[in-house]
């Protein structure tokens, strides 16, 4: 999922600057989410599709480097655990019942 050069630049980045002092768990989980609350704010008060690409790939961008930097603290194999939900998701939602539907699937 993640190609080793973008990992081993944000690393870097990171390393460079002795922020992994900083990034226990909880703090790079709080990140994340208050990186992707940004990325929802971009979206406030505008139609589905109205907002500045360019903030929104920034933020977006941001999201992903603390997801990354969480998995990666965390000896987490992105593509691993992507794929370990998409089959449980696959359970949770068979294409029969969920097709064309946006229900939750205890509603399906």
């Amino acid at each position: 999922m993640i190609d080793i050069k973008t990992l081993d630049a944000i690393l870097k980045f990171r390393d460079e600057r002795d922020w992994e002092k900083f990034h226990n768990s909880k703090d790079l989980a709080v990140a994340l989410s208050i990186e992707a609350s940004e990325l929802l704010e971009l979206f406030l008060w505008k139609e589905n599709e109205n907002f500045n690409k360019s903030k929104f790939e920034d933020e977006l961008a941001d999201v992903m480097m603390y997801a990354i930097l969480l998995a990666n603290k965390n000896n987490i194999d992105l593509n691993s655990i992507i794929l370990s939900k998409l089959e449980k998701n696959k359970q949770k939602y068979p294409v029969e019942k969920a097709k064309g539907r946006s229900d939750k699937y205890d509603e399906l």
